[in-house]
């Protein structure tokens, strides 16, 4: 459910006019491109903090810039949570920043510490902030249903090749074929062409001339096959939504874009009127 959605549904409620007034100004597209440029200072500073040296000398004012956008990120969490209240969950793109949030919030000492880890999750945050990005992901997780069967004919292949593989090579070659587990890391490392030719075919065909009449069916059915399967799906997938209407759109976009078209119209309907 997107954000207009629930604007939607609040005014359908008859919600308290303060809340509808607070939920409007936090979705506003001021404050939407305000929260946009924290969360690129905050990926700005934790990309600073991973340098000693710019921690030893500038330390003390990264972390406080660091904290900063933290609380911005907690005080507009909790506006949306004051607007929106139990309908705040009902966007999943709200559950995300929240389990965002959430861990950026854990102490730095303790079992938990490392979780703090993932505060450089907040970069993720951009996925919200920019409806561009979430159409991409939106596509991407809309295709997962088609991809299922794409991975279940990876998998199958895959065993069958490491399987094979094993029998045939790991006499010889050990360190790439010597069990199921490395012969399928070999295959997959087989499979995205790095080194794949000096590095794991060619010596493996200095042993086993005929080796190249494994490993040349297999490049061709997983790597330009299969994988291009995969890019197929998503790209399919894109295709479909973009035809779909905008989610993001409100209603008052909606009214003004029948409005061009009904102005549009009847200027047709003058033109045909003139040439008759």
């Amino acid at each position: 459910m997107s954000e207009s959605d629930l604007l939607a549904l609040m005014q359908q409620k008859s919600v308290a006019s303060w809340r509808m007034q607070l939920a409007r100004w936090i979705e506003s597209t001021f404050l939407q491109r305000f929260i946009i440029a924290v969360i690129l200072l905050n990926s700005a500073v934790l990309g600073l903090e991973t340098f000693p040296g710019i921690m030893a000398e500038h330390g003390a004012t990264l972390k406080w810039i660091d904290r900063t956008c933290l609380a911005i990120f907690v005080l507009e969490l909790g506006i949306k949570m004051a607007a929106y209240r139990q309908l705040f969950w009902r966007n999943g793109w709200n559950w995300f920043d929240f389990l965002v949030v959430a861990v950026a919030l854990v102490p730095g000492s303790g079992p938990l510490a490392i979780l703090r880890t993932f505060r450089v999750f907040r970069v993720l945050r951009l996925l919200t902030a920019l409806p561009a990005l979430r159409r991409v992901v939106a596509a991407f997780l809309h295709s997962i249903p088609g991809l299922t069967g794409v991975i279940m004919i990876m998998a199958i292949f895959f065993f069958t090749a490491g399987v094979l593989a094993t029998h045939l090579f790991g006499s010889a070659f050990p360190h790439w074929f010597g069990n199921l587990g490395e012969s399928l890391y070999s295959l997959f490392q087989i499979m995205t062409l790095e080194s794949w030719s000096m590095g794991i075919a060619r010596p493996v065909m200095d042993v086993y001339p005929w080796a190249w009449a494994f490993f040349i069916p297999f490049i061709v059915i997983a790597t330009f096959t299969i994988l291009n399967l995969f890019i197929g799906i998503i790209v399919s997938t894109m295709q479909e939504l973009s035809e779909l209407p905008d989610p993001d759109l409100t209603s008052k976009d909606v009214e003004h874009i029948l409005e061009r078209m009904e102005n549009d119209m009847a200027s047709l309907r003058k033109m045909v009127k003139r040439s008759k």
